[in-house]
Order: structure tokens, then C-alpha cells, then sequence
């Protein structure tokens, strides 16, 4: 992450950041679950799991990196408000950041500790984190389509129209159905609680503190009144059926 926050500031792209943020994480994870757990089919799949979320996310951010000429606008805001002290406190936060994703990469490493057999519940995780693969990809695309169509309009068609960040949704499910796989239901201990750090974190980060507060901020300022109807509509995080609109509200109530 220290060399994540020298290529932003020669570059001036943030959008660098997270996309290595990501293949750091998941390269940490598997070189903790290697000298950890070693050669067993929990370790390999948790390992395979990991390796494809990680090179998806990275490579998808990446790429959208590299395709866009402007600069993250969650990051963008951060360097105004930060002014001449940004670089120095970026790098103090993408130190938090690489914190985070070591928390994450032990996380990961515990659940393929977990001892026994494969059984149930490990295919119950690896169809949770499955579930959460397609949901991602299909909510990234959908996005880029409808960017594609409707440049400067919010997004509200496919997955956008029941969840507001559905992207972040799945990320977090990819770490709940890791968590499914390592738990120890039988006998819950410390490794348990180990485990629960990457679900319960990610849904920490996304939901208060980098992902959701700072991306609806910036879009509220971007996007005006039809993204505070957007709020007004749909759910925040977790998918659920919209509300009307409000403009549809007092159109039906006129008639």
C-alpha cells in the first residue's frame, strides 16, 4: 500500500489504490493460508476462492482505472478536503488500509484451519461466495452498460433498482459464504471469532466508513435531486423491492 500511495501521487490516478489494495489482500491471504494450513482441500478451496476474488476485483478496478480519464472522485474529495497535507495523509490511511486487507488475509487463513472433512457446509459456502461472484459481475456490468447509454443519469435498472450499492452487497456476501465454510458450528472458539473478522469487517468498511458514506456524498453532489429520490427509493445496502417514487407518489395521489 506504501507503493500504492507513491503511484497515486505520481500519477494522480487514485483509482490505482483499491485494485492493488485488492491483489495485495488476496496474495497475503493465500501466503497465509499456505504456511498455515498447508496442503488440505479446505486450504485449496478456500485458496481458490480467494485467488478468483481477488484477481476479479483487482483486475475489474484495475481496468476501469486504466479506461477512465478522470480520478476517483471518493479519493478526489479526500485531497481537497485534505490539501496540502494529502499526500502524507494518504499514505497514513492506505496504511490503514493495508491493515485492513491483512485482517481480511487472516481471516481467510482461519477459516482453512478449520478441521475435518469437506462436507454440507463447505459447499454451502462455495455456493454463497459463487452467488456472490455472479452478483458482483452482473451488477458491475449492468453499470458500465447503462454508463455506456446514460451518461450523468443514476442508475436504477437490474440489481441498482433494489439495492443502491449492489456491487458492495456481494462483495460482503463473497466473505459471509467464506466464513460458512470455515466456522466450526460444532464447537465455536477462538478461530471462530477469527473468522467472523472478514464478514463483520467488510460490512463495517462498505457500509460506514470508505464505501457507501463517501461514493453517496459525491453522488449527491453530482447527481442533485435524482439521486436524493434514488435514496428516497431504494434500499441503502441489502437487496429489497423499491418504494415509488416520490414523483410517482403525488402523481397517483392527484389522480
Amino acid at each position: 500500500m506504501a507503493g500504492a500511495a507513491i503511484l497515486a501521487e505520481r500519477t494522480r490516478r487514485s483509482g490505482f489504490i483499491d485494485g492493488l489494495w485488492s491483489l495485495a489482500t488476496g496474495l497475503s491471504a493465500l501466503v497465509l493460508i499456505a504456511s498455515s494450513a498447508g496442503v488440505t482441500a479446505r486450504a485449496l478451496v478456500v485458496g481458490l476462492l480467494v485467488a478468483v476474488w481477488s484477481i476479479r476485483l483487482g483486475g475489474h478496478l484495475l481496468t476501469r482505472t486504466l479506461a477512465s480519464a478522470a480520478d476517483d472522485p471518493r479519493y478526489a474529495r479526500l485531497r481537497r478536503e485534505w490539501g496540502a497535507a494529502a499526500p502524507r495523509r494518504l499514505f497514513v490511511f492506505l496504511q490503514l488500509q493495508a491493515v485492513a486487507g491483512w485482517l481480511l488475509a487472516v481471516s481467510a487463513a482461519a477459516a482453512a484451519l478449520r478441521p475435518g472433512d469437506l462436507s454440507w457446509q463447505d459447499g454451502l459456502g462455495v455456493a454463497i461466495a459463487v452467488i456472490a461472484f455472479g452478483g458482483e459481475s452482473l451488477a458491475d456490468r449492468t453499470l458500465r452498460h447503462f454508463r455506456a447509454r446514460r451518461a450523468g443519469a443514476v442508475c436504477d435498472v437490474g440489481l441498482w433498482a433494489w439495492s443502491r450499492h449492489p456491487n458492495y452487497f456481494f462483495e460482503w456476501l463473497f466473505w459471509v459464504g467464506i466464513a460458512v465454510v470455515g466456522l466450526g458450528f460444532e464447537a465455536l472458539g477462538l478461530r471462530d471469532l477469527v473468522v467472523i473478522i472478514a464478514p463483520a469487517e467488510m460490512y463495517w468498511l462498505l457500509v460506514k466508513v470508505s464505501g457507501i458514506p463517501l461514493l453517496e456524498r459525491h453522488m449527491v453532489e453530482s447527481r442533485g435531486a435524482a439521486f436524493q429520490d434514488y435514496q428516497a427509493r431504494v434500499s441503502p445496502f441489502f437487496p429489497w423491492p423499491p418504494k415509488r417514487s416520490q414523483a410517482a407518489y403525488h402523481r397517483d395521489k392527484t389522480r
